[in-house]
């Protein structure tokens, strides 16, 4: 199965970069590119990271730790929802129960 790639310019604090990506992800790497375009501007203007290297660590960094904040509250959503759900099992199967 072959998916057609393209390759796509992004702007990233003001440089523009060639990016290969397959035609139906086009639109999800430009909201990205954006995105990512969004947090190194605002590490660039703390004004306390000069160098092109040390700002796109920080974002990424920032951005891992989001990422990983994120995740652990989906865990945590899911581990609720479990208890939830194993709570509401219990009732049914009393009732139903109760009523053989």
């Amino acid at each position: 199965m072959n998916e057609e790639v393209k390759t796509l310019a992004v702007e990233l604090l003001d440089k523009e970069y060639n990016v290969s990506c397959p035609a139906d992800e086009e639109e999800s790497l430009r909201r990205s590119a954006q995105y990512l375009d969004e947090k190194l501007r605002e590490i660039r203007l703390q004004g306390k990271t000069l160098g092109l290297e040390r700002i796109a660590i920080m974002t990424a960094l920032n951005m891992a730790h989001e990422l990983l904040q994120s995740k652990e509250e989906l865990d945590r959503m899911a581990k609720n929802s479990k208890e939830q759900l194993v709570r509401l099992l219990d009732k049914l199967d009393s009732a139903l129960s109760e009523t053989s």
